[in-house]
């Protein structure tokens, strides 16, 4: 247990909707079994961290949707976040460069454990993508994705091109991805990957990551006969009417819901969390994911910033905060 002196640092709080606010935190000293990291920059998770900002987080979920370290209680306030990266500042491992799923903190102490060392291939900035990386991983686990496939990716962002590029490197072909922004598909087929304005053809698999009730119904439009859309939007409080009547059930279609706190049931039995979260750190040596990195928003501008650019359709889409 943490113990000894307390250092003063400062954490993000979500407060009140679309307000966000820096506020002070008591750290404690690190005790034996734990390590005080000093952050060097962490990542938004933009469709997650849009919907608690905003306070969209239905009651239902309040527990489940709790990340580690979480302080406060939804809706507001509330302390959240869960890519962080920096540099272990004592101890048998000082020095060692960590991921920890923490929010938005200066300074903190997490059981040792909860450190994940990132390979000295990953920069700061893209080790801030494993999050992502790992829930895009687990999708990819959870359509159980065979190399004869076809695939596409409907929502070009973070996490759907994140999808994109690993499919490419199982399934027959590049994987189409479709976005009705032309920015978003210049950066697609910056990483290589084929594009569309609007869904077309027919597909084994359907990964939808729009984050929008219409990028689904186009997801079930497109998948081919016995075809599987894995739904990686999370909703919060919005209702979604999808047309279930005409073919849905004549072409034997499966919407299967994919979420990170879980492994994916195919690799559950083999597959620890950590061992998860390793695989996506090491994914994450490619330098073309640099290109998802948008420039670093200084830690003192985050509450000012942090709701604009939830709001918007920022390029390159992956928000950093730097320390």
């Amino acid at each position: 247990m943490s113990g000894g002196q307390s250092s003063p640092a400062r954490a993000y709080w979500a407060v009140a909707p679309g307000q966000g606010a820096l506020r002070p935190v008591d750290v404690p000293q690190a005790g034996p079994d734990e390590v005080a990291v000093r952050m060097r920059a962490s990542g938004v998770s933009r469709g997650t961290e849009r919907l608690v900002l905003q306070g969209r987080v239905p009651q239902s979920e309040h527990a489940r949707m709790r990340c580690p370290f979480q302080e406060g209680e939804f809706p507001f306030p509330v302390k959240y976040g869960y890519c962080a990266v920096g540099v272990v500042e004592d101890g048998v491992r000082a020095g060692q460069r960590v991921f920890v799923l923490h929010p938005h903190q200066e300074r903190f102490v997490v059981p040792t454990s909860w450190a994940h060392q990132i390979p000295d291939a990953v920069p700061d900035a893209r080790a801030t993508l494993a999050a992502n990386m790992e829930t895009a991983l687990n999708a990819l686990w959870d359509a159980e994705l065979a190399p004869d496939e076809r695939v596409a990716v409907i929502g070009a962002g973070v996490v759907g091109l994140l999808v994109a590029c690993l499919a490419r490197d199982i399934a027959a072909g590049s994987p189409l991805v479709v976005d009705p922004d032309p920015a978003r598909r210049d950066l697609a087929r910056a990483l290589g990957l084929e594009t569309a304005a609007a869904a077309t053809g027919e597909h084994d698999v359907v990964f939808h990551a729009s984050g929008n009730p219409d990028g689904l119904v186009a997801a079930l439009s497109v998948a081919a006969f016995e075809g599987r859309i894995v739904e990686l939007s999370w909703f919060g409080d919005r209702p979604v009417t999808l047309p279930l009547g005409g073919a849905f059930h004549a072409r034997r279609l499966r919407v299967i819901a994919s979420q990170v706190g879980h492994v994916a049931r195919p690799k559950r039995a083999t597959t620890t969390h950590a061992e998860r979260l390793a695989q996506a750190l090491a994914l994450l040596a490619d330098p073309r994911y640099d290109r998802l990195i948008g420039s670093p928003v200084p830690f003192a501008d985050l509450p000012a910033r942090l709701p604009a650019l939830l709001e918007g359709n920022p390029l390159p889409p992956h928000i950093v905060v730097a320390y």
